[in-house]
């Protein structure tokens, strides 16, 4: 199993089959032979009610869901599957997929469970900090991507009603979190004081290793964060800064728009490692 899109998902679903007693189907695309809509590795966890992944979606999805739960039903533990992708099914992708399909008893759901969370450890990781309308709507686009996303401000009333897969910290020196943020990390700041902002920017972008450091604001903010790095000695630092983060032709400011062009952004460097040319390309 190779797919980290679904881990915050999969071990919810683990974790309720567990304390409920229930159990579920692994559907694993074991080969893909030509064009195919997932490649082999790709999964999903059938339960009674609920499904955690995807093996491409389509015929093929709904399929393999029915087969799964006919297997609940009928009790059986195993059984592999051979689908040609052609007409017949409505998806022409014109290759072939094995499916294997396999019964997860408690074990393995703990298991899972246990793989699910040290994947979601692993994950790249991106620290928001400012959890005003932005930085909430930001971090929840995130924490639907294969990325451990921690929001931090200082206020921790601002931290409440947020989806469980985001860590939330209040913390009264946000900076801190710079320093023990793990390698090739991302930075997103927009909090509500621009001192506090220029403060937790400068921190991250001593951080060499920074995969994406991000500041919400205008072309005058920008400036005069220049002009703050001009005084620290450290000129070229602004040459690493995406400012402002989730720049588009749009210029939509809404809160829920801005976090989805910045997901792009982070997303892009965090998984490609692009973070050198992106501020460039986006300038």
């Amino acid at each position: 199993m190779n797919d980290v899109g679904s881990v915050v998902g999969l071990a919810d679903m683990a974790r309720t089959a567990l304390e409920g007693g229930s159990s579920a189907i692994l559907v694993t695309v074991s080969q893909a032979l030509g064009s195919t809509p997932r490649e082999a590795g790709a999964w999903m966890l059938v339960g009674a009610d609920d499904v955690v992944g995807t093996i491409g979606g389509g015929r093929l999805e709904f399929d393999a869901i029915d087969r799964a739960r006919d297997m609940l039903q009928s009790g059986e533990s195993e059984a592999q599957t051979n689908v040609p992708l052609g007409p017949e099914i409505g998806q022409c992708c014109g290759g072939r997929v094995s499916l294997s399909f396999r019964l997860q008893n408690a074990a393995d759901l703990g298991a899972l469970q246990a793989k699910a969370e040290r994947e979601r450890i692993g994950q790249p990781a991106v620290f928001i900090f400012g959890a005003g309308h932005t930085g909430r709507a930001l971090a929840k686009a995130l924490a639907a991507l294969p990325l451990a996303v921690t929001l931090v401000d200082s206020r921790p009333e601002t931290l409440n009603a947020l989806p469980h897969a985001i860590r939330c910290e209040a913390a009264a020196m946000p900076e801190t979190w710079i320093e023990t943020a793990p390698p090739s990390s991302g930075f997103v700041v927009m909090t509500h004081d621009h001192g506090l902002d220029f403060l937790i920017t400068a921190a991250a972008l001593a951080r060499e290793d920074a995969a994406y450091v991000g500041m919400i604001g205008s072309a005058t903010k920008k400036a005069r964060f220049a002009s703050y790095l001009r005084d620290l000695g450290r000129p070229s630092d602004i040459d690493r800064l995406t400012l402002p983060i989730g720049a588009s032709a749009l210029r939509d400011k809404r809160p829920e728009v801005i976090a989805a062009l910045t997901a792009s952004e982070v997303l892009t460097c965090l998984l490609s490692a692009q973070q050198k040319s992106l501020p460039l390309r986006l300038a």
